[in-house]
């Protein structure tokens, strides 16, 4: 190998200043890294915080849905009452009021009892108006008897035309204190039992859930947007008139029904949400308003900038200096790289080919990554969608239909498992309220064994009842199914062949008494205290199809009914639990 010519001081001084800028330039490269890091991270909190906020709001908006379906129905059923049908008809409308005061008395009764504070899902009525066939107001004789109502504010409940469908609106009007009152109003047609036209339309009003405290504490300001009016008593009217005027201009862009932005209330930047709530209707346009206050999430944003930025000046100045001492013991071997032969430079060449091309395939395998982790999200019911059209093509042997059967089966299964945790997290956070009512648990009983009979026995088992003639409890008939279905299903699952499932109830007193009882492997002593807990399950359910959050679910809907789940004894090839329900009457 022949030596190259000596390298000059100036060339060495030139290579270590050329390495140490690009040193530098690496070490800079990394810091801007650092720093697009913590905007995608801080990016990704608030997108997070944002959907967190949207999945509330969805739930809250769920719960005013079925609300509003429970008041339209309860409106729907006054207007089919036979004496309000026989005064309209008869043109009698000196009767009109009179018979609707007996038919709205279990409607207007509890809301304005003295001492009494209305429930934020009341389905109590402020008041109702009568509406003839042109629309117009029917002035009522009495109207402290149906709900008292400023001339004006009894004007505006009027309608240009009387529709075949409910028609929802707000009316903002003055309230008893020096702040406006604000009510939810729902005119329901009466249709004529002659002829099968509209007559005339009831018009009740409700008090509106509010949002701010149907949250608890979360933080929300609610309020009302009507025709213009922005209604929202814990602002200041500095502050409401800086929101409307923000509000309007929003409101005038061609855009979704229900949006959010960021606007400034007394020098804090909060999160503005709004909804239309009465779309289609003849009523003004009214719109849900909130605003939810960002200074927590931009707190924890600071705090992230300033410890992402401690961390880059730490890793800068400790990466300048190694770069300086690096780059000083680099350059000494520059004499000797210098004077190299040409199949070093060439092998050196070749070695930094071969770098950039791991180089690549280290990316490339980096963005597939990417690309599966995304692609692994897509949503259960896109997948059970192309498993059923798959199915129902007619060019598949039955085996393979089998397999996309029991596939379609497993979304099912992935779905009821969601289903599960949705309604327990409802119930974590309180969310879910229980419209008591009687339940036949008799009745409940003998429609599932009806449905179990249906269904193929492979254990050929023996199904024995003790169960009194009445058996009525007090509770909501869903969730009600829900808890008996779930322990009926354990004790068929885990049974043994030619077993016996018993179903046994007894009044006690304040207590009605179901007993669940099953053969089979008992469950062991040890694992007995941890059966209520979410995704348990113990030995004896180790090859039985189930995701350990059945008893759980069953247990916590008991509690919300105010009784108990339990597990009465399990030993000796027999099993029994034990749930008390309140009878027919009580509430919890």
């Amino acid at each position: 190998m022949s030596g190259g010519p000596e390298p000059r001081p100036a060339e060495v001084r030139g290579f270590r200043g050329r390495l140490l800028v690009a040193m530098m330039l690496v070490v800079c490269l990394v810091a801007l890294g650092f720093y697009l890091a913590q905007r995608r991270v801080a990016a990704d909190g608030r997108r997070d915080f944002e959907r967190q906020f949207q999945e509330e709001a969805a739930a809250l908006r769920g719960v005013e849905e079925v609300r509003d379906a429970m008041l339209a129905e309860r409106c729907r059923a006054l207007a089919r009452r036979p004496r309000l049908h026989a005064a309209l008809e008869d043109d009698a409308l000196d009767l009109l009021y009179p018979s609707a005061r007996d038919e709205m008395a279990d409607m207007m009764g509890g809301e304005d009892e003295p001492g009494r504070e209305a429930a934020p899902y009341a389905l109590h009525a402020r008041f109702y108006r009568f509406l003839d066939g042109r629309g117009a107001v029917i002035p009522p004789p009495d109207p402290a008897a149906v709900g008292a109502l400023e001339p004006a504010d009894q004007a505006r409940l009027a309608l240009s035309a009387l529709a075949e469908s409910p028609q929802l609106g707000e009316l903002v009007r003055a309230g008893p204190g020096p702040g406006e009152a604000v009510d939810e109003i729902i005119a329901m047609p009466i249709v004529s039992s002659e002829t099968g036209g509209i007559i005339a339309a009831i018009v009740v009003g409700f008090r509106p859930i509010d949002l701010g405290a149907a949250v608890g504490g979360a933080g929300i300001q609610s309020g009302l947007w009507v025709g213009g009016r922005l209604v929202m008593p814990a602002l200041g009217p500095a502050e409401r008139g800086r929101l409307a005027a923000a509000l309007a201009a929003e409101l005038a862009q061609p855009r979704a029904p229900g949006r959010s932005l960021e606007v400034a209330i007394g020098g804090a930047p909060q999160l503005l949400f709004y909804r239309r709530l009465n779309a289609g209707s003849a009523y003004p346009p009214a719109y849900e308003v909130g605003v939810y206050p960002l200074a927590g999430l931009l707190a924890r944003q600071r705090q992230l900038e300033w410890q992402f930025g401690g961390i880059a000046c730490l890793l800068l100045a400790g990466a300048l200096g190694a770069s300086h001492l690096l780059s000083s013991r680099l350059s000494v071997p520059v004499e000797r790289l210098a004077a190299d032969s040409a199949e070093n430079r060439v092998q050196r060449q070749r070695a930094e080919a071969a770098l950039d091309s791991t180089s690549r395939d280290l990316q490339r395998s980096a963005r597939f990554s990417a690309d599966a982790s995304h692609q692994l999200k897509t949503p259960v019911t896109v997948l059970r969608a192309g498993l059923e059209e798959l199915l129902a093509a007619e060019n598949f042997t039955p085996e393979v239909r089998e397999e996309l059967g029991a596939l379609v089966h497993q979304t099912f299964r992935l779905t009821s498992v969601i289903e599960d945790l949705l309604l327990l997290s409802r119930m974590d956070a309180g969310r879910v309220q229980l419209a008591f009512a009687p339940v036949n648990l008799r009745r409940l009983i003998e429609g599932w064994l009806d449905d179990l009979g249906a269904l193929p026995d492979e254990l050929g088992l023996e199904v024995e009842t003790e169960l009194p003639p009445a058996l009525h409890i007090s509770g909501e008939q869903r969730y009600t199914t829900l808890i008996v279905q779930n322990l009926l299903e354990n004790a068929r699952k885990y049974n043994r062949p030619g077993g016996r499932i018993r179903i046994a109830a007894r009044e006690e007193p304040g207590a009605v008494v179901l007993a669940i009882g099953n053969t089979g492997r008992p469950i062991a002593p040890e694992a007995q205290e941890h059966i209520f807990e979410r995704f348990h399950r113990a030995a004896a359910g180790e090859n039985v199809p189930g995701h350990g959050l059945g008893l759980n679910l069953a247990s916590e809907l008991a509690r919300l009914h105010g009784g108990a789940l339990r597990l009465a004894r399990s030993g000796e090839d027999w099993t029994e639990f034990e749930v008390r329900f309140r009878p027919a009457g009580e509430r919890t």
